[in-house]
């Protein structure tokens, strides 16, 4: 394995999930190192912060969540949370704490892969820039303008903030109460009903096709995803 090769920390108590995803990401091009315990993992993570985490919610210790918010108090560190069947709960409060992107398990090889390298990717392109291009849209920040193929798109402010927040987030799955916390105010969390009437309008004035959006895209029971590609 290279030296140069990205170092990614698997959090998992599972000795057999471990051992599979070392295998994984090791086959990929990572070099991998493991924790088993919140403990042992807040204690790596502070010795030498990897490039990316693996992180199972349920742990001998406490809980991913509760390493979701230890880290993002210092760390902009790309966060892949893996969620068993069943954890809905636990997997969107992992998001709300700070967590890029679950995979549920048992999960697939390519997902997997694709999971990781997409939120390691927008790590590394975060950056301030006014403007978002996602195909043929463009989202002008400073100027609070779309264009679709060169074309004008008139959002109201609402339906332009929660495209905004989405952008700002793209590919990464946000969720109900981050939106609704972003764009109404820190006293809303549970009015998803705001957001399913505002997110159809999007889709009428952003997709070729909104009854099968190819943008911005639904996750059941969880949130919004603006897909960035």
């Amino acid at each position: 394995m290279s030296a140069q090769a990205p170092r990614v920390l698997v959090v998992d108590d599972e000795p057999q999930i471990v051992r599979g995803l070392k295998i994984i990401l090791r086959t990929a091009g990572y070099s991998v190192e493991a924790a088993g315990t919140k403990a042992e993992a807040l204690s790596l993570l502070a010795a030498r912060p990897p490039a990316a985490m693996v992180l199972d919610l349920v742990l001998p210790d406490g809980q991913g969540v509760e390493v979701c918010e230890e880290v993002r108090r210092w760390s902009r560190l790309p966060i892949l949370v893996l969620s068993a069947v069943g954890d809905e709960r636990e997997k969107v409060r992992a998001l709300d704490a700070g967590a890029d992107d679950y995979v549920t398990k048992p999960f697939g090889t390519d997902e997997l892969l694709a999971r990781l390298r997409a939120v390691m990717r927008r790590s590394a392109d975060t950056g301030g820039s006014p403007r978002i291009q996602i195909g043929e849209l463009v989202i002008d920040l400073a100027d609070r303008r779309v264009t679709r193929a060169g074309e004008d798109v008139h959002l109201t402010p609402i339906e332009f903030d929660l495209l905004r927040v989405l952008a700002q987030h793209r590919g990464r799955l946000v969720t109900h109460r981050m939106l609704l916390r972003e764009v109404w105010g820190p006293e809303y969390g549970d009015e998803t009903h705001y957001l399913r009437v505002h997110v159809a309008h999007i889709r009428a004035k952003l997709e070729p096709d909104p009854h099968r959006p190819s943008h911005l895209v639904t996750e059941p029971g969880v949130g919004y995803r603006l897909l960035a590609e």
